[in-house]
Order: structure tokens, then sequence, then C-alpha cells
């Protein structure tokens, strides 16, 4: 049994030093610049480098899914919602697709809830494939790239696979009518059926008003070592356990559940905000998906986020110093968590804090309304800009096909 009295005093000399580190930077400190090129990237302005077409489409794909449950403008999800109204207002539309580099497609796809709230995405694929039908027999720009020219909003899960349970994500693969399209999507794992080449990987929503009324001041010193409140077993979805989170969310609780230095608990309280801030790392561990919001969450609060997901594709990773700013873990890795955690030097601490002080970096983690320069919103744009131009071998001669119109599972080709 190991003695963790030195550990606490480890912990206290160690808050002390963090504490004085606030102060300094209290006192006008500047929080340290991201540099090279992901701040360059971070900091472009995508407004004058692209064009993008919005299709009106009837709003039984959209507004009316909405006006039916609310809830959708705050789930993890609402990126789909939010980049919606964004492009109706932004500087970079265009009323005239004949001049448009990208052309979006609004489909709320993740806006069909249970009663507790729980998006389930098995009407996602007759919703996306009737939508495309309606683009392609009333607009002329889908058929001549069957969407290389296009994007689509596909937060769920897995993307554009539309299933919650890995297994069966990996069997559905990427709705075939996607294919060619560019997904923006939250999923990124390297080497995975759902993702593909060119996706543009954003964080998940988390409401940027409800975090900033939960801010508090600067000077609180962090005094919790590792936090995390979350689910360590999904019992109704894997009763034999080890299959979700693929065994590192139980590994953390068997292994730090009885450790001081861990406040860790399924108990999700009302000072879940606040707790983040006080906190030096915050336990980012894959779930059914590698990302959670935590990850948004932990780079907010200036939490130092220990990323537990193996290949995981982090958001906006050409603008965002992950490496930097997070601590990497290995799923296997885990029992060791204690012994990685406090052997790393406390200027190595400081410096992830200041660059996540850093508001440029705050500010690409978000969707506010409205837009800010910079914001997620931005950042997406950026990754569609950066794939311009359009390569020649994208448009199809006449009469030319790729995509399989019936492929897929029979569900999937049932009117919506």
């Amino acid at each position: 049994m190991k003695d963790w009295r030195w550990a606490f005093l480890g912990l206290v000399c160690f808050g002390l030093v963090l504490r004085i580190g606030a102060v300094e930077r209290g006192r006008g400190q500047p929080t340290e610049r991201i540099s090279g090129s992901a701040g360059d990237v971070l900091e472009d302005d995508p407004v004058g480098r692209l064009k993008v077409f919005v299709y009106e489409l009837p709003s039984k794909y959209n507004k009316k899914i909405l006006q039916k449950d609310p809830r959708c403008l705050t789930h993890m999800f609402a990126a789909e919602i939010f980049m919606h109204r964004f492009l109706l207002s932004s500087p970079v539309r265009t009323l005239n697709p004949a001049e448009a580099d990208w052309f979006y497609t609004p489909v709320y796809s993740t806006c069909d809830l249970t009663p507790n709230g729980l998006p389930l995405p098995f009407k996602s694929p007759r919703m996306m494939r009737s939508a495309i039908q309606l683009i392609s027999s009333n607009w002329p720009y889908w058929n001549r790239t069957e969407g290389a020219d296009h994007f689509f909003i596909v937060p769920h899960d897995f993307g554009a696979c539309f299933h919650y349970l890995e297994e069966k994500a990996i069997e559905r693969r990427i709705l075939t009518l996607l294919q060619r399209a560019t997904l923006v999507q939250t999923f990124g794992q390297k080497n995975h059926v759902c993702l593909k080449d060119g996706s543009i990987t954003i964080p998940p929503y988390a409401p940027p008003q409800k975090m900033e009324a939960h801010l508090i001041p600067p000077h609180i010193p962090r005094s919790i070592f590792v936090y995390f409140r979350g689910l360590f077993y999904d019992v109704g979805n894997d009763p034999e356990g080890g299959y979700y989170a693929r065994g590192a969310r139980a590994a953390v609780w068997e292994n730090f559940k009885d450790n001081p230095l861990f406040d860790i608990s399924t108990e999700h309280p009302t000072t879940y905000y606040e707790d983040m801030q006080r906190a030096i790392f915050c336990l980012c561990p894959l779930g059914w998906a590698p990302w959670s919001p935590r990850l948004v969450e932990a780079v907010i609060f200036g939490c130092i986020p220990v990323i537990i997901a193996d290949d995981i594709v982090l958001p906006f990773a050409d603008a965002i110093p992950w490496e930097d700013i997070g601590v990497f873990v290995d799923e296997k890795d885990v029992p060791n968590l204690d012994s990685i955690l406090t052997s790393i030097p406390p200027e190595v601490i400081l410096r992830k804090q200041r660059l996540l002080a850093n508001p440029s970096m705050k500010q690409a983690m978000l969707f506010p309304q409205p837009a800010q320069s910079g914001d997620a919103f931005h950042q997406i744009l950026n990754g569609l800009a950066r794939k311009l131009p359009h390569d020649n071998s994208v448009y199809l001669k006449a009469g030319e096909k790729v995509l399989n119109w019936t492929a897929g599972p029979v569900a999937d080709l049932k009117p919506w």
C-alpha cells in the first residue's frame, strides 16, 4: 500500500507554485502566444477566400424538427443548427450558386430525440438521402460532382456512419451518397472507416453562455489534482462490462477510486464547471466514441486535458497545438496514471496553463451567438478554404456516375 502523505505534501507545494503563477499572470504577465504554424492557422481570416451557397430546403429538414424539440439547441451535437444560422448571415455566403466554392445542405440529422433527450441517428440516413435527392433534382450543382464540392455537418458519435455503437457504425460504413462530400464531424479516429480523408474534425457543442456564467476569479488556486465526473460503466448498453470506453474508464475507477489525488465520481454536481477551474488535470477519456464535451470544457476552463483515446483525431488539429496543451495517455497505461501525472515537472505544467490561457485558443473551441472572429465557425471555414481550389478531377463527365444510389441497408432506402 502506497503512503499518500508524501503525495499530499507535494500537491500542497505544487498548489502554492500554481497560485504564485496565477498571481503573476494577474499582475499583467502576458499569456504565452501560440507560436509557429499553429498560431498562424488559428488566426486565419477565411472571409474573402471562399464563397458558400446555402440550399433552401423545406423546413421539415431543419426548422420544423427544431420546433418539435428545442432541446436540440443545447445538446452536444447542436453545431449543425448553429452552423446553419451562422452561414445564413455570414459574409462568405453567396446567393449566386454560379460563383460558389462550396455548397451546404442544412439537415438537422441529430435533432430527433428520445424522451430522455438522447439523439438516435436511425432516421438520419433516410433524411440525408431525401435531402440529396431533392437538391440533385432541383439544382444542377450536385450532379456535376456528385457532392465533391458539397459539405455536410454530421456531428453524431460516429459521423456519417449513423450509429451510436461502434461495431454497428463500422458495419454500416459512411452513407454511400456522402462518399464524395466533405464531412464536418466531431468523430475523429485514425484509420477508421467512419472518418474519411478530407473530413474536418470539430469540437462538440458546449453552450458558451452557460460556461461563461460559471467563471470564477483567476486567482483562486487549483487545489484539485485530477478531476473527472461521468460514467465509468454503461450498464444499460454494456451489461458485461469492458466494452464501454474499451475498458479505459473502468480502469480509472478500479485503480484510483480510493486515491486521494483523484477527485472522480459518477455524480454531476452543480459546481461542475467551478470544480474544473479548481483542477490541474481534467480526465478526457473516450466513451462510446473517442471524444466528449470535456475536451472543450477543459480548454475553456484552463484545466490541462488528459486525453485517453488511442488514435484520436482532435478538433482543428492543424490550428490547436494539442501536444503542447494536453497530456496523452495510452489506454493500456491508465493503471499508471498517478505516476505519469505526478512525474510532470511544474514548469511544464505552468507552460501548458499559460498556453491554455490564450484567448484565441479558447475562442476556437466555441460556437458563440453571435459569431466572433476566430471562433469554431471560422475554423470550419478555414478548413474549407484550405481545400480550395477544387481539383478538376472532381467534376464528372456528362452522364458519368460514381456513387451507387441503391447501396446500403434496405431500411435506408425507405422514403423519409
